[in-house]
């Protein structure tokens, strides 16, 4: 037999406990980073996606856009102000970020899944209440603008685009239930509350980094599981540090809501997803 087509089934196999594990499931998938520049990984990305429906997976795309909301505020002449590594949102960024994230990357992921195959359907926060929230408070002083506290998740037509047989891809903008109509969202955040609300088997969050480092500089330290009781400990003694600390906070409040288990993956890698779901290997950092 030739090797390379032994190796292809050996694959096959490989993936078939997984497919049955996760047959019928949730996975609610973060997609930014560098993954949604490169246009090898964007293909890469699509084709696990699609891949993972096929075989009877529920997957939820829940997407970012920060390198276009950039590049759309340097065009009108506005400067990007972060807090706290929040963008600060006034109303003509909030107009911004709306347009952008619901319509222009929203409608471009849609249509990259339709062009090769898949069935997805464009949903914003705002759509049926999906996502709810207030005004982020002001921490220590901070004013974040129209940065949103989702308060609820609505998850019924997301439900109700799974029973239809498509992908929902969900961009961040939230309905907001006090003086706000619309509250900017982080993605990693919006992501996590989605899939509690769905009672997921994982969220998978995909960065620039391998994951977890217990030295920052070093991606050959990479922490591939960690329970969610160590993680207080790996916060004060700096383990968990910078960006690293939201991503974490959310995987945490992910699993502590019923979700099985919580993933950071390095976007970089092709095919990243499907490595991490339907093989023996696993990859990136796992909370549990």
């Amino acid at each position: 037999m030739d090797l390379k087509m032994g190796d292809r089934a050996q694959t096959l196999i490989e993936a078939l406990p997984y497919i049955q594990e996760y047959y019928g499931k949730t996975v609610v998938i973060k997609y930014g980073g560098n993954a949604m520049v490169s246009e090898e990984l964007q293909n890469a990305v699509i084709s696990d996606i699609i891949l993972l429906s096929l075989v009877g997976i529920y997957v939820v795309v829940v997407h970012g856009g920060g390198p276009d909301i950039n590049e759309m505020l340097e065009k009108t002449g506005k400067e990007s102000t972060f807090v706290n590594g929040l963008r600060y949102t006034d109303e003509e960024t909030m107009d911004i970020v709306q347009m952008v994230l619901c319509g222009r990357v929203n409608k471009n992921l849609v249509s990259m899944i339709n062009r090769v195959g898949g069935r997805a359907i464009g949903i914003c926060g705002m759509d049926d209440n999906l996502i709810q929230a207030k005004k982020l408070e002001e921490r220590g002083g901070e004013d974040y603008g129209l940065v949103g506290e989702i308060v609820k998740i609505n998850p019924e037509l997301i439900k109700s685009a799974h029973a239809s047989g498509m992908i929902p891809v969900v961009s961040t903008v939230a309905q907001g239930i006090d003086e706000g109509s619309s509250y900017n969202i982080n993605a990693d955040t919006a992501a996590a509350e989605i899939a509690k609300s769905l009672g997921a088997e994982k969220l998978i969050l995909l960065t620039d980094i391998r994951g977890l480092l217990r030295d920052a500089k070093d991606e050959r330290t990479l922490i591939s599981a960690v329970d969610v009781s160590e993680i207080s400990e790996m916060l004060s003694n700096g383990t968990i540090s910078g960006g690293m600390i939201p991503k974490i906070q959310c995987c945490k409040s992910a699993v502590e809501g019923g979700v099985k288990r919580a993933h950071i993956l390095d976007g970089r890698l092709p095919h990243s997803i499907l490595i991490e779901i339907l093989s023996d290997s696993g990859i990136g950092t796992m909370i549990h």
